[in-house]
């Protein structure tokens, strides 16, 4: 809530940076050790999270055409949308607690 407001707005927020991933790519909620804070970030192709950002990764949404084009064809906002349904939170949370130590 802090970090975003509420857990609807976080989602939102990184669906919106995932979606808008130009060509392939990676949507994160990562977290920021230096600030305690949660932080959203895209990165294109295979650049990896913390070396671009410094970021810890807790979520990550792989937005490379192999992980939805069969099922969602080139509507990258379904698959963003329906991956939802599939996050293990507590794994999420495992990690989250890890970064935070």
């Amino acid at each position: 809530k802090r970090d975003f407001g509420s857990f609807q707005k976080m989602k939102e927020k990184i669906s919106a940076a995932t979606v808008a991933v130009q060509g392939s790519g990676w949507g994160w909620l990562g977290f920021e050790k230096e600030s305690g804070r949660l932080r959203i970030a895209a990165c294109a192709n295979q650049d990896p999270l913390q070396g671009t950002t410094g970021l810890i990764p807790l979520l990550g949404i792989d937005v490379w055409e192999h992980a939805y084009y069969l099922q969602y064809k080139n509507v990258r906002p379904d698959y963003v949308k329906a991956i939802w349904n599939v996050v293990n939170w507590e794994n999420v949370s495992e990690r989250f607690q890890a970064a935070k130590k």
